[in-house]
């Protein structure tokens, strides 16, 4: 909680939140309302909430979260259905993953796909050049150069959890 009221200080608009409790999901997104920030929850990693229609409803309907991160094409396909910002997250863990992962992009057309490593700038430049989705590189993230060669790949965004780089 620390980390996320350092954030809305920053001049950044979006947050992605990856792990929550679900106790704490209304008042962290009231707060990042008060500072005019867009958060994005990442579903799969909120502790308490189980990411199928019901969770999902919550989220959207109650919460009011300006969008859903996930690995699930569920969520995917249930955030773009409900008209909020759809971020596939994708681990490119090898190539049989990667083409999976392209078919799941390809048939549910997320907003944006978030790639981990961010680190592999030819896996950055192939999916967006398969898919026509912007990337946001994400995981593995530590210094201002892996920022740059990122963005250099075609990277739309880049998401981090060291507070240095924000």
């Amino acid at each position: 909680m620390k980390d996320f009221e350092k954030v809305l200080k920053t001049d950044h608009e979006q947050i992605i939140y990856l792990e929550t409790r679900l106790s704490q999901v209304e008042i962290i997104v009231r707060y990042a309302r008060k500072h005019n920030k867009k958060v994005f929850m990442h579903a799969d990693l909120i502790q308490g909430l189980k990411p199928d229609e019901y969770g999902l409803e919550y989220l959207i309907h109650n919460v009011k979260v300006d969008g859903l991160v996930s690995t699930r094409a569920n969520v995917i396909e249930f955030a773009k259905k409900h008209k909020v910002i759809s971020i596939q997250r994708l681990f490119a863990l090898d190539s049989h993953a990667l083409e999976r992962n392209l078919k799941m992009s390809k048939k549910f057309q997320p907003d944006y796909i978030e790639v981990l490593p961010g680190i592999l700038p030819n896996v950055i430049k192939e999916i967006h050049e398969e898919t026509k989705i912007p990337v946001i590189a994400g995981g593995l993230i530590r210094t201002e150069e892996d920022i740059q060669q990122a963005l250099n790949s075609g990277a739309f965004a880049v998401t981090t959890s060291d507070r240095a780089l924000w």
